[in-house]
């Protein structure tokens, strides 16, 4: 049986670094510093296959926990993962077929333990319980909560005064996410602030079922490289499986007033060095130079110190020197000529015909050097180099 941990310090820190809310706060820090040993709860939907830094942050809440010596319970979510949740949605987020869910959530576990010891995690999908339930008893559950109290969350009203469709089935979500901490009897659950409702679900239902009501941490939502709220649905994600000179290159990527953000939640720098980096920045030091040594660092989390270093090189190469990377993807293309956008979307540089046409417009597709400014066809060459930002290039072959 490990020991627990009750180093006052390092508590404090838990409870205060990346953290926007604590419920409750007193009771939780005295369980804490008591020496109980707490089931720590993180669930995490595979509506994509990749996990991005965004969900670094309770990850990494959970690995300072399992340092100190609790006990962690991540939640795959196979069964909410296909209703969907909509705490941060502006419109009905779609039902998922099971397959691409299974198909999503190959590598979860496997993202996961790139940021906590999974050997020694209690890992559980949550159709375990949810799909065994019957109608009475979701009947039961749904009973404790009201229609008022969903409809004032903040984006649900938010659609409602706009005329959008707010579907029944987004209502049931609350009661799923809530009744997995019944299941797995969590006595503190992690999760950002726009799933308050969803957390405080899990707390009512657990007083219901004769549980203690579990504690919550709940911490900010990190912007992606295009300043919105990180989401895979919109592209602007630094995900944990990128390859370290890609995932270097998004870090360069972000605003520069989300440095000091980053370091704090996607990283374990000390908060000292933390401060004294936001002191050297408000006193002028070059944004690029600090940026490069947050991209170290997370670079080393999700891999090593050397590939870090190639990764810093590889940056520097091709935007200090002006120089394409020397490992450019090569494709075939059979088609002589072709529409732009079209191009882009084969080459998977754009992800539909749409974001290839704004891209273009925005001005951000090269074409050998040379930027691409209006749409239209174009005759497609062996060795043409098609690049879209900063970092993505294709050569056809």
């Amino acid at each position: 049986m490990s020991k627990i941990n009750i180093d006052p310090q390092k508590i404090k820190e838990l409870l205060s670094r990346g953290v926007e809310e604590v419920i409750d706060y007193k009771d939780l820090e005295k369980k804490l510093l008591s020496g109980q040993k707490l089931r720590i709860k993180l669930g995490i939907d595979p509506t994509s296959p990749n996990i991005h830094i965004g969900r670094s942050v309770p990850l990494l809440k959970m690995r300072d926990f399992q340092e100190l010596g609790h006990q962690l319970v991540l939640i795959v979510g196979d069964f909410t993962g296909i209703i969907g949740d909509t705490s941060d949605k502006d419109a009905e987020r779609p039902m998922l077929q099971k397959a691409i869910i299974e198909k999503n959530m190959q590598g979860y576990v496997e993202q996961a333990a790139k940021l906590i010891d999974i050997d020694k995690v209690e890992v559980r999908h949550n159709s375990e319980w949810l799909g065994k339930l019957t109608y009475d008893q979701i009947g039961e559950q749904a009973d404790l909560f009201s229609v008022a109290e969903f409809t004032a969350r903040e984006n649900i009203r938010k659609r409602l005064d706009e005329g959008k469709r707010v579907s029944l089935r987004e209502m049931l979500y609350p009661l799923m996410q809530g009744y997995d901490s019944v299941a797995i009897k969590a006595d503190v659950e992690l999760g950002g602030t726009d799933q308050r409702f969803n957390l405080l679900a899990g707390r009512t239902m657990q007083g219901y079922f004769s549980q203690e009501p579990q504690n919550i941490i709940m911490g900010p939502l990190l912007e992606g490289t295009d300043g919105r709220k990180m989401s895979s649905s919109w592209g602007n994600v630094i995900n944990l499986k990128d390859e370290p000179n890609d995932m270097f290159g998004k870090v360069m990527s972000i605003h520069d007033d989300l440095i000091v953000k980053y370091f704090k939640l996607t990283t374990r720098v000390p908060l000292a060095d933390i401060i004294d980096i936001e002191s050297r920045l408000k006193a002028g030091a070059n944004p690029r130079n600090v940026k490069a040594k947050l991209a170290c660092e997370i670079v080393k989390i999700y891999y090593d110190e050397k590939s870090a270093r190639a990764a810093a090189e590889a940056f520097d190469k091709q935007f200090r020197d002006k120089e394409a990377p020397d490992d450019i993807l090569a494709i075939k293309i059979d088609e002589r000529r072709m529409k732009i956008e079209d191009l882009l979307v084969l080459a998977k540089l754009a992800p539909s015909k749409s974001e290839a046409r704004r891209l273009v417009k925005q001005g951000g597709v090269k074409i050998d050097g040379k930027k691409v400014n209006e749409l239209g066809e174009i005759e497609t060459t062996s060795g043409m180099v098609i690049q879209v930002g900063k970092r993505k290039f294709v050569k056809i072959k």
